[in-house]
C-alpha cells in the first residue's frame, strides 16, 4: 500500500466558537486556539481542521460566507490567523481549512449584484429559476426545514438555497463561478495551508432539469437528494479542481459526502480518480435514525454497526482510504450516542475510541471528545442557537407535536449538543471565557474537563494520547489489511488487521455487563503483547477465553 503522511496523521478538529475565547466576549477565536496549541502538540495530533473562520453574517455558524479571503471579526484577523498558521508549523502541525463551496451568504458580493437584476454578469453566478403555476419551480424542501426556494419580488423568480435561505446555493455550471473558488483555494494554499475539508462537496452538481423530488402524502415538501447529490458533473468538476489546483501541492483533503456506498465512493477517493484522498460517509450516523429522518429517533444496534464499519473498512480497502469518526461538529457527543455517559462514561469512551483508532483510515478527533464531553439537555429551546435545530422545532410543533416530545429528539441529535463550550476547567463557564459565552456551558464541566484530566493517569484524556501514540509506533495500525472476526457475537466487536507476519486483535465490549470471548483456534500466535486496555489485566492472560467487563476493550499485537 502506498504510505502518505496524511494516511498515518491524527486530525482534531476545532469549532472556534466554542474552543477557547481570550478576549471575554464569550465567543472563541483565534488567539484562543493560538493559547492552547501546546495542549494540542502534547496530546499528539497532527492535523488541526478548522471550521470555518472567514468573514459571515453567521446564519449557520459561519457555513454562510460573504468574503472567503477575510476573517470573521469576532475571530480576528488574517494577522491572527497567520500567526496560528506559524504557531501550527512551527510545531510540527498541519492545518485543514473549510471550504465551504457549495453555497454563499447572501451577503457576499456575488448575490448582492446578482439579485440586483437578471442582466447581471453575476446573476448566473447562482440557480435562478421562474416559479410555476404560481409555486415555487419545483417541490424541494431544505435541508434546514420549509422550501429550498426564496421568492425574490424585484425580479419575479426563486433562488435555490439546500440549507438555509441566507445560504443560496452556487452554479457550478458557469465556468466563472469554478474559476473563481480554484483562485481562492490557491489563494489560501499560498497562504499556507494544508489541506481542505470540503462541506457538502457531492452537492455541486446538480440535475439541470430540477425535477420534483419523492414525497409522502404527510410530507409538504419533497426530496431533491437524487437530484442534487452525486450530480452529473460533480467527478468532472473535483477532476478540474485537481487539475487547477490541488496536484500542485502536497495537501490533505477530505471531503464531506453523504448518501454513498463503497462502490460510489471510491468514485470520488478511488486512488487513480485524481479527485479526494478520503470522504465523510453517514451511513453509521444514520444508525438510529427512522424512516422520517435524523430527528425520527430508533434504537441502534450493535449488528448493525459492525456490519456498516467492516462494509466500508473491506468495501474501499486498498483502492481508497477511509476516515474515521464517530462525532463532529454536527454529530451529538459519541459517548451520548454509543456508549453510556451515565454508569460508565470513562470506560465506553475509552472503549469507542480505541475501536475505531484501530480501524484503516484516518482518525479525526472533534474538540473535547478526548476528554468525554457529552451530550446537554438544556432547560428550554431558546437557550439553543442552531439554524436546524430551530427550524426544525417551529415546524413540528406547529403541526401539533408535543413539546417534550421534539426536545426528547434535540436532546438526542441537535447540533448543539457537539457546539456548548470547551471545558478546560472547572472555574465559571469552564474556563472557555471570563465573559458571558455564546451558549451555556454542559453543567457536568466541574467533573469533566481538560484540567482534571491531565492530573488523572487512568483518564479519557491520557487513554487517547496512548492510541496516538500506539498509531506512531506500529505501522500495522495505519497499513495493517482489516478483517472482521465472530460477525455475530452479541455484545463484542472483534477484529483483527494484519500486516507481515503481525496480527492486531482488538476485542470490544459494547455491553453494560460482563461478556464472554473465545479466541478462534486457527489464530495461532508465538508472542502477543498487551498495547491497548482500559481495565486493569494481566498480561499472561490466556487468549483462548476472555470475561470482558462492561465497555471492557483490549488490543494485543501478535506475531505469527
Amino acid at each position: 500500500m502506498q504510505q502518505a503522511w496524511w494516511k498515518e496523521s491524527v486530525v482534531y478538529q476545532i469549532y472556534p466558537r466554542s474552543f477557547m475565547d481570550s478576549n471575554a466576549d464569550g465567543i472563541g477565536d483565534l488567539q484562543g486556539i493560538i493559547s492552547k496549541l501546546d495542549y494540542l502538540k502534547w496530546l499528539g495530533v497532527d492535523v488541526i481542521w478548522l471550521s470555518p473562520v472567514y468573514r459571515s453574517p453567521n446564519d449557520d455558524n459561519g457555513y454562510d460566507i460573504s468574503d472567503y479571503q477575510e476573517i470573521m471579526n469576532e475571530f480576528g484577523t488574517i494577522r491572527d490567523w497567520e500567526q496560528l498558521r506559524d504557531g501550527l508549523h512551527d510545531r510540527g502541525m498541519k492545518l485543514m481549512m473549510d471550504l465551504v463551496v457549495n453555497h454563499t451568504s447572501d451577503e457576499h458580493p456575488w448575490f448582492v449584484e446578482s439579485r440586483k437584476s437578471k442582466e447581471s454578469p453575476y446573476r448566473d453566478y447562482y440557480i435562478w429559476r421562474d416559479g410555476k403555476d404560481g409555486n415555487e419551480p419545483n417541490n424541494w424542501g431544505s435541508i434546514f426545514s420549509g422550501s429550498a426556494w426564496e421568492y425574490d419580488v424585484p425580479s419575479d423568480q426563486y433562488y435555490l438555497h439546500l440549507f438555509s435561505k441566507k445560504q443560496p446555493d452556487l452554479n457550478w455550471e458557469n465556468t466563472s463561478v469554478r474559476e473563481e473558488i480554484y483562485k481562492m483555494m490557491q489563494w489560501w494554499i499560498d497562504k499556507g495551508v494544508d489541506g481542505f475539508r470540503m462541506d457538502v462537496i457531492n452537492m455541486i452538481s446538480k440535475d439541470p432539469e430540477l425535477p420534483d423530488g419523492e414525497k409522502q402524502e404527510d410530507q409538504t415538501y419533497g426530496s431533491g437528494h437524487l437530484s442534487f447529490m452525486n450530480g452529473p458533473h460533480v467527478h468532472e468538476y473535483l477532476q478540474e479542481m485537481n487539475k487547477s489546483v490541488l496536484n500542485n501541492h502536497d495537501l490533505i483533503t477530505v471531503g464531506e459526502i453523504p448518501g454513498v456506498s463503497p462502490e460510489l465512493a471510491l468514485l470520488y477517493i478511488g486512488s487513480e480518480r485524481q479527485e479526494l484522498q478520503m470522504l465523510f460517509q453517514f451511513e453509521h450516523m444514520d444508525l438510529d435514525s427512522g424512516s422520517n429522518g435524523k430527528w425520527d429517533l430508533v434504537p441502534w444496534s450493535l449488528f448493525d454497526f459492525r456490519k456498516v464499519m467492516s462494509k466500508w473498512q473491506t468495501g474501499i480497502q486498498g483502492r481508497g482510504w477511509n476516515s474515521l469518526y464517530l462525532n463532529n461538529h454536527d454529530q451529538p457527543r459519541l459517548v451520548s450516542r454509543f456508549g453510556d455517559d451515565f454508569r460508565y462514561r470513562v470506560e465506553s469512551a475509552k472503549m469507542l475510541s480505541t475501536c475505531l483508532h484501530m480501524m484503516q483510515g484516518t482518525p479525526f478527533i472533534y474538540q473535547g471528545e478526548e476528554i468525554g464531553m457529552t451530550n446537554v439537555q438544556f432547560d428550554s429551546i431558546e437557550d439553543y442557537k442552531d439554524i436546524e435545530t430551530l427550524n426544525w422545532f417551529h415546524d413540528v410543533t406547529s403541526k401539533g407535536m408535543e413539546i417534550d416530545e421534539a426536545m426528547t429528539s434535540i436532546f438526542a441529535k441537535g447540533r448543539d449538543n457537539a457546539r456548548t463550550p470547551m471545558q478546560w476547567n472547572t472555574s465559571d463557564h469552564a474556563g472557555f471565557t471570563s465573559g458571558t459565552p455564546w451558549i451555556r456551558v454542559n453543567q457536568n464541566h466541574d467533573e469533566i474537563n481538560v484540567e482534571s484530566a491531565i492530573a488523572d493517569e487512568d483518564s479519557i484524556l491520557h487513554h487517547y494520547r496512548k492510541l496516538i501514540e500506539a498509531r506512531k509506533t506500529h505501522s500495522i495500525i495505519v497499513y495493517g489489511e482489516y478483517e472482521l472476526i465472530q460477525p455475530n457475537h452479541m455484545h463484542i466487536y472483534g477484529y483483527i488487521r494484519k500486516l507481515d507476519t503481525q496480527v492486531l486483535l482488538v476485542i470490544c465490549n459494547f455491553a453494560f455487563h460482563q461478556a464472554d470471548w473465545n479466541m478462534p483456534v486457527y489464530r495461532a500466535y508465538s508472542t502477543k503483547q498487551l498495547i491497548i486496555h482500559n481495565y486493569p489485566v494481566d498480561d499472561n492472560s490466556d487468549l483462548g477465553q476472555i470475561k470482558l467487563r462492561p465497555y471492557e476493550c483490549r488490543v494485543y499485537l501478535l506475531d505469527k
